[in-house]
């Protein structure tokens, strides 16, 4: 059967759908079977992360409908073959999304997938509460910031109570930490949360940190997910987080402050 992970946070514009992007592709470089699904009816940018925005021909509320099967809407990833996208309709209302459509959806995908990878959308309407119904693991993503943290706070809550494992009194949700935009100076001034408190706040175990990086808006704007990014920061962060979801040991990059030298300090630097 195939694990399904969320990646959810309640607030938007934390980095959800680039890190289900990065995420679902380094799982299908390492050789496992991945599909990663949209829940963002209505809004949907995942296929634009993924490149694919133009071979949409069917989308997940097709499917739930009766107007496609699921062989028409997956989209085969052409850089990693291992990988499939189903994409979220752009015109229909997230009403159309129903419980025992998505639960057909997971149930025939579990069958040829090892990973099956939901995009929640932001908040905790219907579209990210059926994203994490049936969720076996989740990432959470967050800012170090206070009112991202805090919102991560409130769908943990909602992922002990409205999951499908919550409501079977099955083993909970395994629960990851990923926080996005992380600027080692700038939580060094004191402008952002450290590491230790977002942990403190949280309580469940880190998966990754992936630093502040122009290399994010760049992948996002050319359809390449960051990760395939080798030389970039980010990437190089998404690629450590992944092995160590599959049970390898890796340092945390990327959480103290660069001691920069005095021509560095002088005319200043950027994140790759």
């Amino acid at each position: 059967m195939a694990q399904v992970i969320v990646v959810t946070s309640g607030k938007g514009g934390v980095g959800k759908t680039t890190t289900s992007a990065a995420f679902s592709t380094g799982l299908a470089q390492s050789g496992k079977k991945v599909v990663v699904i949209d829940f963002d009816v209505g809004l949907r940018n995942l296929d634009l992360i993924m490149g694919v925005e133009r071979r949409v021909v069917f989308d997940i509320v097709n499917v739930i409908s009766g107007e496609a099967k699921l062989s028409q809407a997956l989209i085969r990833d052409k850089r990693v073959e291992t990988l499939s996208i189903l994409p979220a309709s752009q015109t229909r209302d997230k009403d159309a999304l129903t419980k025992e459509g998505v639960a057909k959806i997971i149930e025939e995908l579990s069958k040829e997938f090892d990973y099956i990878i939901c995009d929640s959308p932001a908040g905790i309407e219907k579209g990210a509460l059926l994203a994490l119904y049936f969720a076996d693991q989740a990432l959470i993503v967050t800012n170090p910031e206070v009112s991202s943290v805090r919102d991560s706070d409130r769908i943990l809550g909602v992922l002990q109570s409205k999951s499908k494992r919550a409501e079977e009194k099955k083993e909970p949700v395994k629960e990851h930490l990923v926080v996005t935009r992380y600027d080692a100076a700038r939580v060094e001034k004191g402008e952002m949360l450290k590491l230790e408190d977002i942990q403190e706040i949280l309580a469940i175990p880190l998966l990754g940190v992936i630093p502040e990086s122009e290399s994010v808006l760049r992948a996002s704007n050319t359809g390449n997910p960051v990760i395939l990014d080798e030389v970039s920061n980010a990437g190089v962060a998404y690629k450590d987080a992944v092995a160590r979801f599959l049970g390898d040991e890796r340092p945390m990059k990327f959480i103290d402050a660069e001691k920069k030298g005095f021509f560095s300090r002088l005319f200043g630097g950027r994140a790759a």
